[in-house]
């Protein structure tokens, strides 16, 4: 019988991802959090699934936390959510107000080896995750390849955010172990961003797509069959997709069924929130149980049914049990998995850099009620689900942003026309 490690509780404390022990503080987490705002950071930019969960989970926990503190939300994306792994861990504050959601896959980096990774995952506090996840491959609907059996036999460029990103991570496992013909673009700021480049031709589809961000941001591309789901890929089957492939059914073998078994444990954990290390612990716990009260909240559950967001909340301690069991996994399951993570031998990958422009002046026109905002003479578009937009530091909705305002844009999208975020004072 198959070896089911990864469903083995740990029972030591050496790994688990417990709290980095501080001494308490004489104030009290209320007195401490009263008049300050914590700065959620998102790893990715606008508009992708990460921000959208990001900001619906912003909206409603700063009146679960004592002291009710602001909570606002800055993306820092690069390298499919490294970049902010490392800040968190080695440079941004830790004292509770600094909190990230990064990519599911960093804490498998350090098990990896990955030089790029500067940060221990047992000594991060993680906070909770507001969903577990199946990632789907799906290619557009002008690629050549349509079906699972497809990629076996036709080449298909997909789009990347960076290493360790489940878009670049996952070409990777599928052509090492399963023979498919990917080819990589990476160095895109989000997914997103691979979603626009999939409707300007740059690339042919997206491997290490969430199911929870398809379904609820392009349900329009499903309905109108703009997008073939070509494989889902989690530890278990999502029950929204019956007739889709499943990656642990096509293993060759059970040595690779257990390699794969572990590159996907990272799935339980859906989109993680977490806190560096060295936050005491009394404010570790009340951000953690502000995080389970908010999955509860009336507003929040209301919000996230509105944006069809899936919710399966996962809390912190779980997911430095799990953080733990991939940590404590066969010395060759993890070579094993290690291998077909990082081999590159069989996948071609072009690495680029996405410049975006940026507009900035007072508000000199107001088109729909938002849709469009000019500043002078230049013109950015707003999207309702894809611009991220700020007044005063806070997220806020493009139907208040008025006459005068001074803003920033970063614009995308064809001919640079679209805000990817919209920024006001």
């Amino acid at each position: 019988m198959r070896k089911r490690w990864l469903s083995t509780l740990v029972t030591t404390v050496g790994l688990v991802g417990a709290l980095a022990w501080t001494p308490a503080s004489a104030q009290s987490v209320a007195d401490f959090y009263k008049g300050k705002t914590i700065t959620v950071y998102v790893g990715y930019s606008p508009g992708g699934g990460y921000d959208t969960y990001a900001r619906t989970v912003a909206r409603q926990i700063g009146k679960h936390i004592p002291g009710e503190p602001t909570i606002i939300v800055k993306n820092r994306p690069g390298a499919g959510s490294m970049t902010l792994t490392n800040e968190l861990y080695n440079a941004l504050p830790q004292d509770g107000t600094a909190v990230g959601i990064i990519g599911r896959g960093m804490a498998m980096e350090p098990l990896f080896g990955s030089d790029l990774a500067k940060f221990e995952p047992a000594k991060f506090n993680w906070i909770g995750s507001a969903n577990n996840e199946v990632s789907i491959c799906v290619s557009w609907h002008t690629s050549k390849v349509k079906t699972w059996e497809d990629m076996q036999t036709i080449p298909m460029f997909v789009g990347g955010t960076g290493a360790g990103a489940d878009t670049d991570t996952f070409p990777r496992v599928m052509n090492n172990l399963l023979g498919t013909k990917l080819k990589l673009i990476t160095g895109y700021p989000g997914g997103n961003d691979v979603l626009l480049a999939m409707e300007r031709g740059e690339v042919e589809g997206r491997c290490g797509y969430s199911w929870s961000s398809a379904k609820s941001r392009k349900a329009d591309w499903l309905k109108e069959g703009k997008m073939n789901i070509l494989i889902q890929m989690s530890t278990g089957k999502h029950p929204d997709l019956p007739d889709v492939p499943f990656i642990m059914d096509l293993a060759k073998n059970d040595a690779d069924r257990a390699a794969l078994e572990l590159i996907y444990a990272r799935q339980e954990f859906g989109r993680p929130f977490v806190a560096p290390p060295n936050v005491p612990a009394d404010r570790v716990a009340a951000l953690r149980a502000a995080f389970m009260a908010t999955m509860a909240d009336p507003d929040f559950v209301a919000d996230a049914k509105k944006q069809d967001l899936e919710i399966a909340p996962i809390g912190g301690e779980r997911i430095g049990e799990l953080i733990a069991n991939i940590y404590n996994a066969p010395a060759d399951v993890v070579r094993r998995a290690k291998e077909a993570s990082e081999r590159a031998d069989k996948l071609e990958i072009t690495e680029i850099k996405v410049e975006l422009m940026k507009i900035s002046g007072a508000v000199t026109e107001i088109v729909k009620g938002g849709r469009t905002v000019h500043l002078g003479d230049k013109s950015a578009k707003i999207s309702g689900s894809r611009t991220a937009v700020m007044i005063g530091g806070k997220s806020d909705d493009r139907g208040n942003i008025a006459m005068g305002m001074n803003c920033e844009a970063e614009l995308t999208g064809e001919n640079g026309s679209e805000a990817k975020t919209f920024s006001c004072n």
